[in-house]
């Protein structure tokens, strides 16, 4: 048994010994995060009730096949994705008047978000049945947990973009105005579009999140017109998923309005204390990245700061 295999049976056993105790009743639709890249962030609860399942409806029969699998899984498939998802959501509901126990998982994060399932739910809850959710990965709280700019205000979630014309304008006159964060998503081979157009945003903060989980996952923060040189700079930037958040207009106009006289008090403390031990540039980086202030500004302090050093 390789090293992998034998985790994830002993996984499976912590999954009996945690969950099993919490009682899943028959005829319910349980809605299963499952991961976004790495297959270590499945939640113990999900790898028991995928085993107690008696069907797995999923975006792809294939890709969930080869998921189960790779957890020491087999269950009975069927396909439920955006192109026949109301005809499949009617198969699910009789299995579910049947007595089964069905889990939706689309082929990666948490269904129903900006994957199907939002109609298989609604049609579970029109015909009676119970819906469980099982949370866990999704690509929109891993990216606004490492944007650090999500305020009282909550945030917007957009997903992916209308692709053209005066539905996707009106999409960008939102988020020019938004005073929460906003989160879209967007696939390698439109990201170079996506990108150039915000950067019409100028010193709007933007984090982008690519490979989120991966191997190669990279997180970067920085002012919107920088994004198509970011881009631009290496092949690698332009592969793999994309979720991006558009960070609050209102903490950027703040942030200006404090620079335009002077970098704040505990920026400059912050500042001081990178650059004993950091390049003057990626110490104004990450000070920008914590503070939300201008770059520009904070380049002009490290100046001052290191002359009177």
């Amino acid at each position: 048994m390789s090293t992998i295999t034998s985790a994830y049976t002993e996984a499976l056993a912590a999954a009996k010994l945690v969950a099993g105790s919490q009682h899943y009743p028959q005829s319910t639709l349980y809605v299963v995060a499952t991961p976004i890249g790495n297959l270590a962030d499945i939640s113990l609860r999900a790898l028991y009730l995928l085993g107690l399942a008696d069907t797995v409806a999923c975006e792809d029969t294939r890709h969930t096949g080869q998921l189960l699998h790779a957890y020491g899984l087999h269950k009975p498939l069927m396909a439920l994705h955006e192109h026949n998802e109301s005809e499949a959501a009617q198969n699910v509901i009789t299995k579910l008047q049947a007595g089964e126990r069905v889990v939706y998982v689309s082929d990666a994060g948490t269904p129903a978000i900006s994957d199907p399932g939002s109609r298989l739910v609604a049609a579970a809850v029109a015909a009676g049945m119970r819906v469980v959710p099982l949370p866990g990965a999704s690509s929109v709280t891993a990216v606004l947990s490492a944007a650090g700019c999500v305020n009282t205000s909550g945030f917007v979630f957009i997903g992916f973009l209308p692709s053209k014309g005066a539905d996707r304008a009106a999409v960008f006159k939102q988020v020019k105005g938004a005073d929460r964060a906003v989160v879209v998503l967007e696939a390698p081979h439109r990201i170079e579009t996506l990108l150039r157009e915000l950067s019409n945003l100028g010193e709007r903060r933007v984090t982008v999140g690519r490979e989120l989980t991966k191997q190669f996952e990279s997180i970067v923060t920085m002012q919107a017109a920088e994004l198509p040189a970011w881009l631009a700079a290496k092949a690698d930037n332009a592969r793999g998923e994309f979720s991006l958040v558009i960070h609050p207009k209102a903490m950027q106009d703040v942030a200006s309005s404090i620079a335009d006289d002077t970098v704040t008090t505990t920026a400059t403390e912050l500042l001081t204390r990178l650059l004993q031990e950091l390049p003057l540039k990626t110490a104004v980086q990450v000070t920008m990245d914590v503070s939300g202030l201008p770059k520009n500004s904070l380049y002009d302090q490290a100046l001052k700061l290191k002359d009177a050093s």
